[in-house]
């Protein structure tokens, strides 16, 4: 399987909890609506949390500060992702979360991309 990571940043205008709060129950239900159309296995939601622990991690390792969370969301392979986009449907569905996407993430300062696990254990 082939997985899409998507490190995420709220726009600057937008609190945490509701950044937190839009991305899990509408955005999140969208990705849902959706997944048939894109040929989607998984989908993840990893929201960071506000915690000492993770300011403590971050400073003694010199990262810049914590995405505000990571999406995962998988697929059978990069054959799958490319035939479910190539069709009418499965570009009108990428075509909507992108579009959702750059109403509460910060694209600019946010990163996504593909993968594949190797699990070590």
């Amino acid at each position: 399987m082939i997985k899409l990571v998507y490190c995420v940043r709220r726009h600057p205008d937008v609190t945490p909890e509701a950044f937190r709060r839009y991305w899990l129950e509408q955005h999140g239900a969208r990705v849902r609506r959706l997944a048939p159309a894109l040929g989607a296995r998984r989908y993840v939601q990893s929201h960071t949390l506000e915690t000492p622990q993770n300011a403590a991690i971050a400073a003694g390792r010199g990262t810049r500060p914590a995405y505000d969370g990571v999406t995962e969301l998988w697929w059978d392979s990069l054959d799958a992702l490319q035939a479910a986009l190539s069709t009418d449907a499965g570009r009108a569905a990428d075509r909507e979360l992108r579009e959702d996407e750059s109403g509460f993430i910060d694209l600019s300062d946010s990163s996504v991309f593909l993968t594949q696990e190797h699990e070590i254990f």
